[in-house]
């Protein structure tokens, strides 16, 4: 049995320790707001937060979460970063097809958990592991840009 904190519930999953975390959120614990995309850690569709640190769940074995705090995107809009990065993505009509968005997000949080004031090479340091395939990345960044000033008015 895993023992898993995910979204502030510990939980217990029987699994294998070594089935990648997306797995185990998306077919265990229904949390299919983390999407799959190509299963090599290369396009950012999975990321989450371990720790408070954005990962890609498709390479991380369970196991290595067991003991730490995961956050899905299903949890951001009661977290003030990840509201606040929601709104932005909203103001800005950042979506388009909307299959990369929620990895997007995640790693747009996870930025301006460490960056407060970003410029465009923070940003595009922190984005540069997630794909779209919409090319949305010009509204990608204004919406972090928005949500940074949000977050420090």
């Amino acid at each position: 049995m895993l023992q898993l904190k995910v979204n502030g519930k510990s939980l217990s999953v029987d699994e294998d320790p070594n089935t990648p975390l997306l797995w185990v959120l998306r077919d265990h614990l229904g949390l299919t707001g983390t999407k799959f995309g190509c299963g090599i850690a290369a396009c950012g569709a999975c990321t989450v937060h371990l720790n408070g640190t954005a990962v890609r769940s498709c390479s991380l074995p369970a196991s290595a979460a067991a003991g730490g705090e995961v956050m899905t995107i299903e949890a951001v809009s009661a977290d003030r970063v990840g509201h606040a990065v929601q709104q932005a993505w909203i103001r800005n009509d950042v979506v388009q097809c909307g299959y990369c968005q929620s990895g997007q997000i995640m790693s747009a949080i996870g930025l301006l958990r460490t960056k407060h004031r970003p410029t465009d090479a923070d940003i595009d340091a922190a984005m540069s592991g997630n794909l779209c395939r919409c090319g949305t990345y010009l509204r990608i960044r204004a919406a972090i840009k928005d949500a940074a000033h949000a977050l420090s008015a």
